[in-house]
């Protein structure tokens, strides 16, 4: 693949990121306002500030690839983010709980292949932000996981499949410089949804 190739993947895992992050920031919003309990009210409420962050850091990164957010993608992530945050009202605690850290796992996979894309593209000074958002992703996949784990109903349910060990984030990746055949299975295992 060559590194426009590359470079076009980035741009758009990036596009879908950033679009992705609202519409986490406006669920996790509803989220932390549904939940009783002040531990996790303060919890969500800083992951909710978390997906923000990475959302200024994902624009940041579309400029300076003098690329814009697609507007149609934009509207989707606001609309499904509030009516998310809204349904937290109304759907118990459970279902929002294992929603978001189902959608925590797959983020830390999209992270870790715009990492592999930004590197391939020769876009090197990208790559420590991203895992680092990867690394935040598994946080918050570890405490939904928890929080799932905690409930009777959540102990017998199917679980998504549990993210490696977080110091294998930045292990992985060095190790995939090495092999750029690792790159691509990683990127089929993040599902290539760009």
């Amino acid at each position: 693949m060559s590194e426009h190739e590359d470079e076009n993947k980035l741009i758009a895992l990036l596009r879908l990121a950033f679009s992705a992050e609202l519409a986490a920031a406006y669920a996790y919003r509803g989220h932390w306002h549904s939940v009783s309990d002040a531990n996790e009210r303060e919890r969500i409420r800083e992951i909710e500030n978390e997906e923000w962050h990475h959302r200024r850091l994902v624009g940041e990164m579309l400029d300076k690839l003098q690329t814009r957010p697609s507007r149609a993608r934009e509207l989707r992530s606001t609309i499904v983010g509030r009516v998310l945050g809204f349904l937290c009202h109304f759907t118990g605690w459970l279902a929002p709980m294992y929603g978001a850290g189902r959608l925590e796992s797959r983020n830390i996979r999209e992270y870790e292949t715009a990492a592999r894309y930004a590197r391939a593209a020769g876009h090197d000074e990208l790559v420590d932000c991203l895992l680092m958002m990867a690394e935040v992703e598994w946080e918050h996949e570890k405490y939904f996981r928890a929080r799932v784990l905690l409930h009777p109903l959540g102990r017998q349910l199917f679980l998504w499949p549990a993210p490696p060990p977080k110091e294998t984030i930045r292990k992985s990746f060095a190790k995939s410089a090495e092999s750029p055949l690792l790159d691509q299975k990683a990127a089929s295992v993040a599902g290539e949804r760009v």
